[in-house]
């Protein structure tokens, strides 16, 4: 046994360093055995003949399985490169690759991407495929495949040096290519295909030139090679180039609607024995008429507040009854009439022409074209409709009158120094070359037009700013009242204001209303050509030349006839009673043969359509001036002021029976569409007086009192009341 002592001190031993001698004994020793079993050949271990039956089908499957997994690629390619090439065939048989001088595959328009943004003078068309064999669209989807990808270059890319000079030598306009085909009349499509159903369609707005085409097909090897054009044959494909297709679930995102409108309140009904005077300002402006025809036009309803419905009622010229001579700047015409829409009312019809001043004796013009020339203006309905708008009126100014042009964006700047009618070329160029850009520091431009108008002041002539805009100043003073108190500073010195609208947004509608009325001027909003046509030619002479300023109507109504009163529009013109006889008070102006109309709706006494109950203890008293006049249902008094005056003047007249007629038919065509018009406009507003009158009923009495409309403007509000019926629901 051994003892545990002994095994300790082995443990302890040291381990004795290798002997050199016996290392190489034993490399030697291995050396030599490697060498033997080299010349050994190997022995199996075991039999392969005593494998069992179970083992022998294992190893069987084995080599079938490895053998398939061989077998399956091969027969794999030999069925898909057939295929392969028959499609690579059929897309290079169609769109061959360009290949440039230097050896590389170059892109053509078909293979660059189609996402790209489509320019103002070429719309995206979209045009419907016809039906076309399965091989044949099987084509068509391999070739939009490939034209929706990129081409790679044949060549390693070359140094970024040598790459510049590629691109500054196909860029060269000797080396471009002309992509269209043989042209098919401007904005057609031309398509190419010896069987006339070829697979690309180019759009062409512009054909190019028989001397472009020349070029490019002699263009050198460094540039781009030539692609032989195809000849025309029927567009029954695809465009070429399209933008890519929205997701159906995604929604285009909205304008903002910035159009800043007044909210008003419509008038209410008056006891004649409470309050029996109305006393409003005159309202030339046609502004709301051009903004409910946009709104219909692009089909909805337009918002109530934009509706005011005086100045509907004179947009159109009416042939009222007009003073004698011009020292009598107007005369006034008072018709009562039964009310189309109320059974139990009569319609208090007030209609005041101005005196129409010959064109040999119209007085020299001094016009100052006040133009926002801001960013928000590069659009096809503001600047360059303005630009057009403003071209028609300066076709009517004569020789002696004076034009400058005043723009302002981010600050304000004079186009064109005071020039003569005379140099009209001149003028329009500077109009012509009027272009966006900046923010609206309209304030600033304000000042330097009464500035110029100051200097070419014309003594007892018209001196005008016209300002043009799409909507807010938003440099300077933009509130509201800092602009008031500035116009009505300027409008003392002899220099008027009017405010021509454009385009929708951004339309402050609310500050053309201050401005205009403030400047002894009109307000319009132009949203064609057409409408520009008529506020700056045919109605230039109302427009620009003024026969009476401050003119104010108060309406006292007769308590023992009238029992209550309300007045049809006008809310935004509304005065207190004591600023009648106040000169100071400013009010609105009439130029030459303007037509201005209001409607009032009066409940007779007894009639039993009042609105408002009688008080429980008793009526009030009103001395009603005697008993001379107890017949007449109202008394109409006018003040106005020569435009060189500061003291108004007073024309009255009195309404009897004498100015009633027995039937709604029997009243004037004019009186008849007028009052139309009112109806329509208090339907667009849904106020309760029209709920149950139907727009049929609208349309037949202006159809019947249509008269000769010899512009057309009668027959374009028929039309607009038959697309807000049907935008109603026909009610």
């Amino acid at each position: 046994m051994v003892d545990d002592n002994e095994l300790e001190r082995l443990r302890d031993i040291a381990v004795p360093a290798p002997d050199g001698e016996a290392k190489a004994r034993a490399f030697a020793a291995a050396m030599q055995a490697f060498d033997l079993d080299e010349k050994i050949s190997p022995v199996r271990q075991g039999t392969f003949a005593g494998l069992r039956l179970t083992e022998r089908a294992r190893m069987l499957w084995r080599d079938i399985m490895q053998r398939k997994l061989i077998a399956t690629p091969a027969i794999t390619a030999l069925v898909a490169l057939p295929i392969a090439g028959y499609a690579a065939f059929e897309m290079l048989k169609d769109h061959p690759p360009v290949v440039g001088g230097n050896g590389t595959v170059t892109e053509t328009l078909a293979d660059k991407p189609a996402a790209q943004k489509p320019g103002p003078e070429q719309p995206a068309i979209n045009e419907p495929l016809s039906a076309a064999p399965a091989k044949q669209k099987k084509t068509d989807a391999d070739a939009e495949t490939r034209a929706n990808s990129q081409t790679v270059p044949a060549t390693p890319p070359k140094p970024a040096a040598e790459v510049d000079s590629l691109l500054k030598q196909e860029a060269a306009p000797e080396n471009k290519r002309a992509l269209q085909p043989a042209p098919a009349g401007s904005g057609q499509l031309a398509a190419g295909g010896k069987d006339g159903s070829s697979n690309r369609v180019i759009m062409s707005m512009t054909p190019p030139s028989v001397d472009e085409a020349e070029r490019a097909d002699k263009a050198p090897a460094g540039g781009a090679a030539a692609v032989p054009a195809s000849p025309p044959a029927v567009a029954d494909s695809k465009l070429m180039v399209q933008p890519a297709p929205m997701p159906v679930d995604q929604l285009q995102p909205q304008e903002e609607n910035r159009d800043r409108v007044e909210n008003v309140k419509t008038n209410p009904v008056h006891e004649t024995a409470q309050d029996p005077v109305s006393t409003f300002s005159i309202d030339v402006d046609t502004a709301s008429y051009s903004f409910v025809r946009r709104s219909l036009k692009e089909g909805s309803l337009p918002d109530p507040d934009t509706v005011r419905i005086e100045e509907m009622i004179n947009y159109f010229p009416y042939e009222w009854k007009g003073p004698e001579s011009a020292s009598t700047p107007f005369n006034s015409t008072v018709t009562v009439m039964p009310t189309p829409w109320n059974e139990h009312t009569k319609l208090m019809h007030v209609a005041i022409k101005g005196f129409d001043v010959k064109p040999a004796e119209q007085p020299k013009a001094n016009l100052v074209f006040l133009i926002d020339v801001s960013g928000s203006m590069d659009e096809p309905d503001k600047l360059p409709l303005l630009k057009s708008a403003f071209r028609l009126l300066v076709s009517k100014l004569k020789p002696d009158d004076t034009v400058s042009i005043v723009t302002y964006a981010g600050n304000a700047g004079t186009v064109l120094m005071p020039t003569k009618g005379a140099e009209k070329q001149k003028i329009l160029a500077a109009i012509d070359n009027l272009a966006p850009g900046g923010s609206t520091a309209g304030e600033e431009g304000i000042r330097e037009a009464y500035k110029l108008a100051q200097q070419s002041f014309v003594k007892d002539g018209v001196n005008r700013v016209m300002l043009a805009t799409d909507g807010d100043f938003n440099v300077g003073q933009t509130s509201d009242d800092d602009l008031k108190r500035l116009i009505e500073k300027e409008r003392k010195t002899g220099v008027f204001l009017s405010v021509f609208g454009f385009g929708r947004g951004n339309l402050n509608d609310q500050m053309m209303q201050t401005i205009a009325q403030n400047g002894n001027g009109t307000a319009a909003y132009i949203d064609t050509l057409a409408e520009a046509e008529k506020v700056l030619v045919e109605d230039a002479s109302s427009t620009l030349f003024t026969i009476a300023k401050d003119v104010k109507i108060q309406v006292e109504f007769n308590p023992a006839t009238v029992s209550e009163y309300r007045l049809v529009g006008y809310e935004t013109r509304a005065l207190k009673r004591e600023d009648f006889n106040n000169d100071r008070v400013d009010a609105g102006d009439i130029g030459s043969g303007h037509s201005v109309t209001a409607v009032y709706e009066i409940t007779p006494k007894g009639s039993g359509g009042e609105q408002v109950d009688p008080l429980r203890y008793g009526q009030a008293k009103v001395d009603n001036g005697g008993v001379a006049n107890a017949g007449e249902y109202a008394f109409v008094k006018i003040r106005y002021k020569l435009p060189d005056e500061n003291v108004s003047k007073l024309i009255t007249t009195p309404v009897t029976a004498a100015n009633e007629v027995s039937s709604f038919d029997a009243a004037g065509a004019d009186q008849r569409f007028s009052v139309a018009v009112a109806a329509f406009g208090q339907k667009l507003r849904d106020e309760d007086q029209t709920a149950n009158f139907s727009y049929d009923r609208i349309a037949e009495i202006a159809n019947a009192a249509r008269g000769a409309d010899p512009f057309g403007y009668r027959a374009e509000f028929l039309s607009l009341v038959r697309l807000a019926s049907s935008l109603d629901g026909n009610k």
